[in-house]
């Protein structure tokens, strides 16, 4: 198929319209009547129409045709010629004058369609705008019936060229998706108007024009247009342009340009700016090149000049034509004084060009794709320009008055090898017609350097029309789903009226040779077409296929075609065989040298695998091995273990089901073996091997005969064993329901030992064989614990049979035979059966709402290659997942050996499992090491989720638990300085900021934990800061532990265990760690009982420099005596703790709630504080025993009181509260009675007037017994001495208080 030049409408009342055109006036007299006809019928010869300005619409529905001042309008029509069929054509709907001012003639005219906004539209066009751009530098837009909606002068000039870029589709995600627009050109300035902004004024201007002339008026309000205007700059004469859109240079180019502006020392943006492109042709350069950067000029909103007729008298008239002649002469005036602003241009320099001094450009035409643009010149040149680099790469000569078009064409689906993937972009190939009026000839060019691939014959009178641009309004979202239908390139004939388009097929845009690829791709698409038909006879299938194949010529194309063909699932076996067949003999039969040696194995390998699955005697021979009974002692041992394993994995769990009843498809047969091609042979490796095997092992199927079938097909022992081992590995769990499977696995491990290239004849048994290597390799490597250790303990005893016959054969039968492969072995079944017991350990099921994750698998690979801490971190995972709390793992762990189990069904089997595989991990699995990793794994998962504080706080306690100094410190400066330091430094910022503890929302914000999760966290703080301080006191008395593990497990290579990089920490600065501890207990006692605090306030600049420093680096910590203010606001805060505390001491016991220990650590905490921040401990004793007192705890205070060292200040303090609790029962009290008042009155006039001045309100709790007050008088007077002050004051209260406690 070649391109061609198609009639797809006709034009008709040419004569009509070249009359109204060229039309003179007619007054001439008789005498010149045969004068003027013999004008008329030179100017139907003459080329008339290169003297109009024309447009065609992309839609090929409307042709407009001007010249001076008068235009006229052809829309298209369908009609049924004298055949019979439809045709479209275009006739005259309006004709008219378009100019409004006197002596301005139409210089431009362009035709533009605009989508339909309505649902239910396909892509055809709602209506099209014209529009016309004339000398005196209006442009003016028009409906298709003549009617103006909008005018507007955008520069005082003609108007050069009208040009229109609309909306494409992106190819792919390289290409910038570019924005609608409309540009003019003027001699010196280019206008461009937004393409979305032109399409609603359009459609409003529209919408109030049929408004208006419902309703007979003649006045409507049209919007301003948003522009940009550019002053070109650096050219001589300008004749015609491009905007090629939105651009963005690569950072080479950004740098070049930036060099070569801006010189040497010239600044590069981090990002290359978006640009707009313009390119101008002319002269003086021949070609510039124009960049404008986005955002650099503002639109300007001109004044909107719009002439519309006085009164619209019917909207069927012409408004345009009626608009001249309907004006009288004031309106004429009034309207050319109201002439509008022009706006001036923002200056556009170019940025490069191609001079050439004696050339001068005439037009340029860009191609679809923005990436081409093809220029005509004076010289009768046509050039090839690359937009992107500003070069010219091709020159064509002799193509005078040359017009210029493009066709973009687009690979058809499946002309690709890689079609089937519909991600995959389609290809495109971009065409340049170029028509020579002068020569009367249309040719097609390849781009950019391709051949002419079409010419024809045409008209020295044509126009060839090109628009450039498709519908306006549309964008991504309202395209889909559209068939859009636009011509891109038309020839217009004026001698019969025929519009003819240029159609080009994709395949003559490739070379000749992949012309030939072309042709093996047509004829795979045949064979692919072919065998998606469901109903084909299998005897017409096997022939095309065949026909197909021999007729492919290259070898990648002809693969395909057999790979589909053997991949299709109606394709009977008989007519795959035969055509594979036939394939191979035709390759055979070419010459060696020829014939492509991939392809050749290919057929090959798949004839003898079809080969295979046709064998009869596969499945008939009914012999029997004898049965492999040699492994019940190895059975024996293992099985407690492999009992518990398969307990452990009898859940229930999600599985599908198989149609075992039907045969194995052919092509499920074919695609489970890949093959590849080695030095000497074919080596298939088999995916899945149950359809050879799993027949054989649960014992459904002969053994010795399915081996040497296989044997035969090319298939080597070693491919064999891996297919045997990898179904026995994968299907465990079937592998442990039948008993029998052990036998069979071992007859056929003893039959494929027996053939031949399986064992290396040459093995004396003193060296590794590779043969055995192999079965340990793969029982190392796979993650079914139980099938592994069965295969194992199979192959040993098969392999331990064949040394002890190549031992029998070599020396003396009394001799016991030695072998490093046996040595082996041994090592490998211990190491599978450590394994086997941890991974049922891991297979423990978690409880109900609990996290860490999925069940842990592992095998001896995994395990060696974790590390010498990789059993122990498996350990304490599952111990995470199981929540098992610190105190129970110590439990267990202390009655190990003891036959003491627990009484409870999940922790006893929890307990039994641990036993197990710590006899078996001694070294790996010490409390120590298991503890340190507990203890890990804990602040491993708080870290991931905060608001839990039971993770951190279980994580401490298993790091108390350690007894070995030098591991529980390494484990707590690392725990510290990972994951502690962070939070806690945030949260002392955080209080810091806002003077008290922190709401919710503030601690979520800058902690990333709630309040009450931050009270936990501190807590947790003190706690490990306290464990390191202790370890790092122990450590100097107890010597470094040796990190040992088991010998079989001796080669584990990979990450560091934590209890290696613990015992490599660094020794910390006591003082420092003492110095945070500090903190962190001021700010858990700031935030457990809600107090105001600013805790870096409590330090002077010495102390706040040192906080959250490496703990292991020396600082410089206060010293002497600290400040008398620092340490006045020391006391306060601590003593409002111990007052905090005694609340809540209250609450509790009013409510019956039994307190925790750690709430009776406050007091002594802060006694500890005191004697760290310089604070008197004896006035901080003495403000406890008032609070508790005031608090009404008299027996806890009478214990606090026994500390207090100044006795006679705190007789002082505690007679003032005792006067308080009498002063509330005498004065205060509901229940006054007449011998109080008695009493009263017989007090002493020193004590009655002391009393009245006390302020019951301060007590906290005044309604004491008044046995409490005697006891407490009482204390007071034995703590002041008799030469005291208040001595005889303390005396009136006794009596007092005794009075009140003997009435009745």
């Amino acid at each position: 198929m070649s391109c061609c030049l198609l009639d797809f409408g006709r034009v008709q009342e040419l004569r009509q319209v070249r009359d109204f055109l060229f039309q003179k006036h007619n007054n001439a007299g008789p005498e010149e009547e045969k004068t003027r006809a013999e004008e008329e019928e030179q100017l139907q010869s003459a080329p008339w129409l290169q003297d109009c300005v024309m447009s065609l619409s992309p839609c090929s529905d409307l042709l407009v045709i001007a010249r001076d001042h008068k235009a006229t309008f052809l829309s298209a029509k369908w009609r049924t010629d004298e055949s019979g069929q439809e045709e479209m054509t275009l006739s005259v709907t309006w004709s008219g004058t378009l100019s409004a001012e006197e002596g301005e003639c139409i210089c431009s005219v362009i035709c533009i369609p605009l989508a339909s906004q309505k649902r239910s539209s396909t892509g055809r066009p709602d209506w099209t705008c014209v529009v016309v751009g004339f000398s005196s530098g209006y442009v003016r837009f028009y409906t298709e019936s003549g009617v103006l909606l909008l005018a507007q002068l955008l520069h005082e000039g003609p108007v050069l060229q009208l040009k229109c870029r609309t909306y494409e589709i992106p190819r792919h995600s390289g290409v910038t998706e570019q924005h609608e627009e409309l540009s003019i050109l003027y001699p010196a300035a280019l206008v461009t108007i937004d393409g979305f902004s032109l399409f609603q004024s359009l459609r409003a201007c529209r919408n109030q024009v049929a408004r208006a002339a419902a309703a007979g008026s003649d006045v409507i309000q049209p919007p301003p247009l948003a522009y940009k205007k550019w002053g070109l700059q650096d050219m001589d004469t300008i004749t015609d342009h491009s905007s090629i859109g939105i651009t963005t240079l690569s950072v080479f180019n950004q740098m070049k340009n930036a060099s070569m502006l801006g010189g040497f020392h010239a600044s590069v943006k981090g990002s290359p700016p978006a640009m707009s492109q313009y390119i101008t042709v002319g002269g003086g350069p021949y070609t510039g090149f124009y960049y404008a950067i986005e955002g650099s000029s503002q639109p300007l909103l001109s004044h909107v000049a719009l002439a519309v007729a006085s009164k619209l008298t019917s909207a069927l008239f012409s408004a345009a034509s009626g608009w001249l002649g309907w004006k009288s002469k004031n309106e004429e005036e009034s309207v050319q004084k109201q002439k509008p602003k022009v706006e001036p241009a923002t200056a556009l320099p170019v940025r490069f060009g191609l001079p050439d001094s004696r050339r001068h450009g005439e037009s340029i035409c860009l191609s679809p794709c923005n990436t081409m643009a093809g220029v005509t010149d004076d010289f009768g040149r046509v050039t090839l320009l690359d937009v992107a680099r500003g070069i010219a790469i091709r020159m064509w000569k002799g193509y005078r008055d040359a017009q210029l078009g493009w066709v973009q064409v687009s690979e058809a689906r499946g002309e690709r090898d890689l079609a089937t993937s519909p991600s995959m972009p389609r290809r495109h190939a971009q065409f340049l017609v170029i028509y020579a009026p002068r020569r009367g000839i249309l040719e097609v060019w390849g781009t950019q350097h391709g051949p002419r691939i079409g010419a024809f014959t045409v008209g020295k009178q044509c126009r060839l029309l090109y628009a450039g641009h498709r519908l306006m309004g549309v964008n991504s979202v309202t395209s889909q789903g559209w068939q859009i239908h636009t011509q891109q390139v038309c020839l217009f004939d004026p001698v019969n009226g025929a519009l003819r388009a240029v159609t080009i097929p994709f395949h003559l845009a490739l070379s000749d040779k992949k012309s030939e690829r072309a042709k093996d791709m047509h004829l795979l698409r045949r064979l692919t077409t072919l065998l998606r038909s469901r109903e084909v006879e299998p005897g017409l299938l096997e022939s095309e296929a065949q026909s197909v194949l021999l007729d492919i010529k290259h070898p990648a194309i002809k693969k395909q075609a057999l790979e589909s063909l053997l991949s299709n699932k109606n394709a009977p076996v008989f007519c795959l065989t035969n055509v594979t067949r036939a394939l191979l003999a035709s390759l055979k039969e070419q010459d060696a040298e020829a014939v492509d040696e991939s392809l050749l194995q290919f057929c090959s390998s798949q004839l003898k695998l079809l080969q295979l699955y046709t064998d009869p005697e596969h499945v008939l021979l009914l012999s029997i091995q004898p049965s492999f009974s040699a492994i019940e002692e190895d059975l024996a041992r293992v099985g407690p273990v492999l009992q518990r394993y398969t307990e452990m994995n009898s859940r229930p769990c999600v599985s599908f089901a198989q149609d075992s009843s039907g045969p194995l498809p052919v092509r499920t047969f074919l695609s489970q073996l890949e093959w590849y091609w080695c030095i000497t042979n074919v080596i298939f490796v088999c995916i899945s091997g149950s359809f050879l095997f799993w027949g054989c092992l649960s014992g459904q199927s002969p053994l010795q005969r399915v081996c040497e079938t296989l044997q035969e097909s090319g298939i080597s022992p070693q491919q064999l064993l891996s297919l045997l081992l990898s179904v026995w590995l994968n299907k465990e769990k079937d592998v442990l329901k039948y008993p029998d499977a052990v036998s069979h696995l071992g007859t056929l491990l003893s039959t494929l030992s027996s053939m031949k290239g399986a064992v290396d004849e040459s093995w004396d048994g003193q060296c590794v064989s590779p043969w055995w290597q192999q079965v340990r390799t793969a029982c190392v490597q796979s993650e079914s614990s139980a099938a592994a250790l069965l295969a194992a303990l199979v192959a040993h005893r098969v392999a331990k049979n064949a040394i002890t016959r190549l031992g029998e054969s070599k020396f003396q039968e009394d001799w016991e035979c030695v072998s490093l492969e046996l040595e082996q072995w041994v090592v490998c079944i211990k190491q599978l059966e450590d394994v086997l017991a941890l991974q049922t350990l891991l297979c423990l099921p978690s409880p109900q709402g609990s996290t860490g994750g999925a069940v842990t698998r592992c095998s001896v690979k995994t395990l060696l290659e974790s590390g010498r801490g990789g059993v122990a971190d498996c350990v304490s995972k599952l111990i995470f997942r199981q929540g098992v709390s610190p105190d129970l793992l110590r439990d267990i762990l202390q009655r190990r050996g003891e036959n003491e189990p627990l009484q409870q069904g999940g922790e006893e089997k929890l307990e039994e499992l641990l036993e197990c595989v710590c006899q078996r991990f001694p070294n790996s699995l010490s409390p120590d090491v298991l503890f340190a990793h507990c203890s890990w794994e804990n602040v491993v998962q708080w870290n991931k989720d905060p608001e839990v504080g039971q993770y951190l706080e279980w994580s401490v306690e298993f790091l108390k638990m350690i007894s070995n100094p030098h591991i529980q410190f390494g484990v707590s400066a690392m725990m510290w300085q990972t994951f502690i330091v962070k939070r806690f430094s945030a949260t002392a910022f955080l209080m810091e900021k806002v003077g008290k503890a922190p709401k919710d929302r503030l601690c979520r914000r800058d902690v990333g934990m709630g309040d009450a999760a931050v009270r936990s966290f501190l807590g947790s703080s003190v706690q490990l800061l306290q464990a390191l301080m202790e370890a790092d006191s122990a450590v100097e008395q107890v010597s470094a532990p040796d990190m040992c593990v088991e010998e079989v497990w001796g080669g584990a290579e990979g990450p560091v265990s934590i209890v290696e990089l613990a015992l490599d920490q660094r020794s910390v600065h006591y003082p420092l760690v003492q110095h945070h501890c500090v903190l962190a207990s001021l700010l858990q006692a700031a935030m457990t009982f809600s107090l105001r605090l600013k805790p870096l306030s409590l330090f002077d600049s010495k102390g706040k420099n040192a906080f959250f420093r490496d703990l292991s680096s020396i600082q410089l910590l206060p010293s002497g005596d600290m400040d008398h203010n620092l340490v006045a606001v020391r006391q306060e805060f601590l003593m409002n703790v111990l007052t905090g505390w005694v609340k809540v001491l209250a609450e509790s016991e009013e409510n019956s709630v039994k307190h925790s220990s750690t709430e009776d650590m406050w007091p002594s905490v802060c006694m500890e504080l005191s004697s760290i921040l310089q604070v008197n401990t004896d006035i901080l004793r003495r403000h406890l025993v008032c609070e508790l007192y005031n608090q009404g705890l008299d027996l806890r205070a009478e214990e606090v009181m026994m500390e207090v060292q100044d006795k006679d200040v705190l007789g002082s303090q505690l007679l003032v509260l005792t006067g308080q609790r009498l002063a509330f029962y005498l004065l205060h009290s509901q229940s006054q009675t007449k011998p109080n008042m008695e009493l009263l009155a017989r007090l002493p006039p020193t004590l009655c007037t002391w009393l009245k001045a006390m302020d019951p309100s301060e007590l906290r709790c005044p309604s004491v017994p008044l046995s409490q007050s005697s006891r407490l008088i009482n204390k007071v007077i034995e703590m002041l001495p008799e030469n005291h002050g208040q001595y005889s004051l303390a005396l009136h209260l006794l009596e007092a208080v005794d009075s009140l406690h003997e009435e009745p």
